[in-house]
């Protein structure tokens, strides 16, 4: 699990750590079952003070994202919805707001990236469902 962590990012740490997890999970990166790093790897990975990590697995244990069994470690859990619709809007929002300035600055327009998307997401799916 790569995480990366920002100080000019402007959002503290350990909330830092809980967006990038439910981010690995809602892409599908963490699957439930999956071992997360123990507490003191994730904090010497990062350089960072391992309350902070314990904050950040506390929280995500709150929403339901990860299950923390002492002398077990912590495992993404069954999660049904990984994250609230809003929130994957917002995450998409961002690569969403790049593309079109890209689209912008090379004269394509909003139909032929739509279009784009379309044959990029059908060259996407298993061959099952093609």
């Amino acid at each position: 699990m790569q995480l990366r962590i920002s100080v000019q990012d402007g959002a503290p740490i350990y909330q830092q750590i809980v967006e990038q997890v439910k981010y690995l999970v809602a892409a599908g990166r963490l699957k439930p079952g999956d071992d997360v790093p123990p507490i003191r790897v994730l904090a010497e990975q990062l350089r960072i003070n391992p309350n902070t990590v314990a904050r950040a697995y506390l929280e995500l244990e709150r929403e339901g994202i990860v299950a923390m069994q002492q002398g077990s470690g912590t495992t993404v859990t069954q999660v049904k919805s990984l994250l609230p619709r809003r929130e994957r809007l917002r995450i998409l929002a961002e690569p969403a707001e790049k593309l079109l300035t890209y689209a912008r600055h090379l004269n394509v327009g909003l139909d032929e990236v739509i279009a784009l998307l379309r044959e990029r997401d059908a060259a996407m799916q298993p061959e099952s469902s093609k």
